[in-house]
C-alpha cells in the first residue's frame, strides 16, 4: 500500500499576493476599529469626550469609522478565513490526506490562542469566535455551492428576524448576559463611575486581569447581542464558495461590471453605509431590525468594493508595491493582531504609559495608522529573513507536529 505525503505548510510559491494584501488592508481596518477601545475613548461619556482638547473634528471621524471601517473589516477577515479553509482541504485532497481532522487539530489550537489572548491581554479578542465557528465549518465540506449560499444567506438574515421579534415582543436576547457581565464587573470592584478609568489607573497587571475577568463575560454578551455567530459563519461559507472557485487564482480573467451597475453598487453602498452611521449614533431610531438590514448591506457592499479595487490594482499592476506593502503584515496576521493588543496596552494602561482618556479619536485614529505603517516594516524586514511570522511559526509546528525551518535558506 502506498504512503501518503504528510500536509505541509503552504509554501511562499503558493502564496497569492491578493489574498495576502487583502489581509494586511483588513489588519489596518481592524486596528483603526479597536484602538479607540484601548485608549479608552470608547468608554467616556460624550461629555468627557467633548472636553478633550482638540476633540472638534471627533463627530466626523466618529461618523466616517461607522461609515467606512465598521463591520467592513472583519467582514473581510471572515471571508478570508473560509478561503483559507478552501485552501486547507484543497491542498490535502491534493496529496490524498483527509484534511479535516488537521483542520480541527489547527482550529483547536486557535481556540487555545484565543482564550489566552481574551483571558490575558484584551477583551475584545475576536480570534476566539473565528476558532469556535471554524470548528463547524467541516460539517458543510459535502455541500454544494449553492447549498453553501443558502446556508450564508440563512444565517444573514437570521439576524434580522431575532430582532424584529425583540422589537415587536420586547425581548432582549442578551439581557441574561449582560446582568451577569455588570454582576462579575461589580464583584470586582468596576461599576459605572471607573469603567472608563480603570485600566488608566491600573497600576499592576493584577489590576488589568481583574478588569479582563469582567471583560470575558461582556464580550460573551456582545457576541449575543450582536449575532456575531450567525453572521461570521454565514461570512466564512461565502468565503469557503469563494474559495472552492478559486476567485483569488483568476483576478486577471475578472470582467468589471457595466457603468450601470458600477454606479447602482457604489449608490446602495454610500447609501446604507450612511444609514448604518447614522443608525449606530443615534441610538438605532429605526428599530434594531432595520438598523439590522443597514448594517448587512453596509457590511457587504462596502467590503464588497474593497475587494473589487484590490482585485482592480492587480489587474493593472500584478506586481503593484501598494498590493507588495500590504501582504506583508498580511502574511502575519496573527502576529499583528496580536502586536497590536501590546502597543494597545503599552500605551494606554496604567501598567504601561496610562495615556488612556487623554486623547482626541482623530489623534487615537492617526496613532492606529501610525502603528499599521510600523507594522508594514517590520514585517517586510521580517519576512526578508523569516518564512513566516513568529507566532504563525509556532501555530504551524503545533499543527503539524514536527519542527519547521524558521529562517530562510539562501538561494
Amino acid at each position: 500500500m502506498t504512503s501518503q505525503p504528510a500536509l505541509a505548510p503552504t509554501q511562499e510559491r503558493q502564496r497569492y499576493l491578493i489574498l495576502d494584501a487583502l489581509r494586511g488592508f483588513a489588519l489596518l481596518g481592524i486596528c483603526m476599529a479597536n484602538l479607540p477601545e484601548f485608549a479608552l475613548w470608547i468608554f467616556m461619556s460624550a461629555a468627557d469626550q467633548q472636553a478633550i482638547p482638540h476633540a472638534g473634528a471627533d463627530p466626523l471621524v466618529r461618523f466616517l469609522q461607522f461609515f467606512f471601517i465598521d463591520a467592513k473589516f472583519y467582514t473581510i477577515f471572515s471571508l478570508l478565513f473560509g478561503i483559507g479553509f478552501s485552501l486547507i482541504l484543497e491542498r490535502a485532497l491534493a496529496k490524498g490526506v483527509a484534511g479535516v481532522r488537521l483542520f480541527y487539530r489547527r482550529m483547536l489550537l486557535l481556540v487555545l490562542i484565543g482564550l489566552l489572548h481574551i483571558w490575558l491581554l484584551w477583551s475584545g479578542d475576536i480570534l476566539l469566535l473565528y476558532a469556535c465557528m471554524g470548528l463547524l465549518l467541516p460539517l458543510f465540506a459535502g455541500c454544494s455551492d449553492r447549498r453553501l449560499l443558502q446556508w450564508a444567506a440563512f444565517l444573514l438574515l437570521l439576524p434580522i428576524v431575532l430582532d424584529a421579534v425583540g422589537d415587536v415582543s420586547g425581548i432582549d436576547w442578551g439581557k441574561p448576559l449582560e446582568a451577569l457581565w455588570w454582576q462579575t464587573a461589580h464583584a470586582h470592584g468596576i461599576d459605572e463611575q471607573n469603567f472608563s478609568t480603570y485600566l488608566r489607573d491600573a497600576d499592576s497587571y493584577a489590576a488589568v486581569f481583574q478588569f479582563l475577568i469582567q471583560g470575558f463575560v461582556e464580550r460573551m454578551w456582545e457576541f449575543v447581542e450582536g449575532h456575531r455567530v450567525p453572521k461570521v459563519l454565514a461570512f466564512f461559507l461565502l468565503g469557503y464558495v469563494a474559495g472552492r472557485r478559486r476567485w483569488y487564482a483568476r483576478v486577471a480573467e475578472w470582467q468589471c461590471p457595466s457603468r450601470f451597475w458600477q454606479a447602482v453598487w457604489l449608490f446602495v453602498s454610500l447609501s446604507f453605509s450612511w444609514l448604518y452611521a447614522w443608525s449606530a449614533l443615534n441610538g438605532h431610531p429605526l428599530g434594531r431590525a432595520v438598523h439590522g438590514v443597514f448594517y448587512l448591506l453596509s457590511a457587504l457592499s462596502m467590503s464588497g468594493i474593497y475587494i473589487v479595487l484590490f482585485c482592480r490594482l492587480q489587474q493593472r499592476c500584478p506586481s503593484s508595491p501598494v498590493l507588495r506593502w500590504l501582504a506583508a503584515p498580511g502574511r502575519m496576521a496573527l502576529s499583528n493582531y496580536m502586536g497590536q493588543s501590546i502597543v494597545g496596552i503599552l500605551l494606554f494602561y496604567g501598567i504601561g504609559l496610562g495615556l488612556g482618556n487623554r486623547f482626541s479619536l482623530l489623534f487615537v485614529e492617526l496613532t492606529a495608522v501610525g502603528i499599521f505603517i510600523v507594522q508594514v516594516v517590520l514585517s517586510t524586514c521580517w519576512l526578508s529573513s523569516f518564512r513566516f511570522g513568529p507566532l504563525e511559526w509556532v501555530w504551524r509546528m503545533l499543527t503539524y507536529g514536527k519542527w519547521l525551518s524558521l529562517r530562510k535558506e539562501p538561494d
